[in-house]
């Protein structure tokens, strides 16, 4: 997909030149200035991306396509999908009856048609010729474009095919988005199987032990982790606020106190400011389970876990810390590679990967780590996100 992502970026940014440098050309022969040629095609194709950012569909065509026949400079455009006419634009409305079958050359053999001495019955109709382009995603031909004109002569067919380029990429750039989507929540559920089967058991175990000799007390375990259950399992979304992650975490910590008793020492210092954050739904709590089972879990005696969240300025800034066994460094890098064998370090690779791909490279995860040394994992979030997002 990054070499999908890649090449739409490219064919977009060189059908955009293409058509900057027509502006340019055609706007020069009328004496206006270059730059102005080049604002207005650049702020034309602003406009229609958006709307076709969200895919191939009839709502989106018809909010792209009076912007993309503005780009051709015609009379009247349409946009054609493998199901039908999407959306018209211009004059010679008869016309679009005909549209599906003149786009039909295109959408079976994916290269550019011109129809002439086209004729809609309508003697004041100065449509007399038409250029279909292909949309093409992922190498299928998903659609056409049509630009209509008085005359062949008339019709910017080169135009139409640079314009068809710059429209596929930013359909290319839609897949692509929903493809983020899908892998965001294909790796949501492959923490949830993580979690699961070790954490249930030993949560309904320890539970176990108190019902006879402490009711209460098991009772309150039982609200504890059908809360944290319900958080964990509900209907995801890439985003949750820091409150809400946290809200889980000393759930979970709950649970995990009552297993080791004495074992186990906790500390939660937590920023009033960086509450309101958002951060990626399930990233705190398998760094905190990393560190109590794979960090204190092996280690004989008492050990400390403790949990930070701070104000940073433009960013919060959070860190889950053991004393525990700590790991090599080597191995570590493996973890977060991909490369390591097993399952141990599932939950740290999975939260790393989700940084970066939500926020950049440059958020993944640091962490401080050696054997006998502990493990202090940092996390950094940006305050304000982009809108959208």
């Amino acid at each position: 997909m990054l070499y999908l992502a890649i090449g739409s970026l490219l064919v977009a940014l060189a059908s955009v030149g293409e058509l900057v440098r027509r502006a340019v050309r055609d706007r020069r022969r009328e004496r206006l200035p270059a730059a102005a040629a080049t604002c207005a095609a650049l702020h034309t194709a602003a406009l229609a991306a958006p709307a076709l950012r969200q895919g191939l569909g009839r709502d989106s065509a018809r909010r792209a396509v009076r912007h993309l026949r503005s780009l051709l400079g015609t009379p009247a455009a349409a946009i054609v999908g493998t199901d039908g006419l999407l959306a018209w634009s211009g004059s010679g409305t008869a016309h679009s009856a005909a549209a599906v079958r003149l786009a039909h050359p295109v959408l079976a053999g994916g290269r550019p048609h011109v129809h002439d001495r086209l004729d809609c019955g309508d003697p004041a109709c100065g449509l007399r010729a038409a250029v279909a382009a292909p949309l093409v995603v992922d190498g299928q031909t998903v659609g056409a474009l049509l630009a209509f004109a008085a005359s062949e002569t008339a019709l910017p067919a080169r135009a139409a095919s640079d314009v068809a380029g710059w429209v596929s990429g930013q359909l290319e750039l839609a897949e692509l988005d929903r493809y983020r989507v899908r892998l965001a929540d294909a790796e949501i559920r492959a923490l949830r199987l993580q979690i699961s089967p070790h954490f249930v058991y030993n949560c309904l175990t320890t539970i176990a032990s108190f019902v006879r000799t402490d009711p209460e007390r098991a009772r309150g375990l039982l609200l504890d982790f059908a809360d944290f259950a319900r958080y964990s399992f509900r209907s995801s979304r890439n985003l949750t606020t820091l409150d809400e992650e946290l809200r889980s975490i000393d759930r979970y910590l709950a649970l995990e106190r009552a297993r080791f008793g004495e074992r186990l020492r906790l500390t939660v210092r937590v920023a009033p400011e960086v509450l309101p954050v958002k951060v990626p739904f399930l990233c705190l709590q398998p760094l905190v389970e990393n560190a109590i089972r794979h960090g204190i879990e092996g280690k004989p005696g008492v050990g400390q876990v403790s949990v930070t969240a701070r104000d940073a300025g433009a960013e919060a800034h959070i860190s889950v810390e053991d004393d525990g066994i700590g790991m090599d460094p080597d191995r570590l890098r493996a973890i977060l590679s991909g490369q390591a064998d097993g399952s141990s370090g599932i939950g740290l690779a999975n939260v790393d990967e989700r940084l970066r791909n939500m926020f950049g490279d440059a958020y993944g995860l640091v962490i401080e780590t050696g054997p006998g040394a502990g493990t202090k994992v940092n996390l950094r979030f940006p305050k304000f996100l982009p809108k959208g997002e």
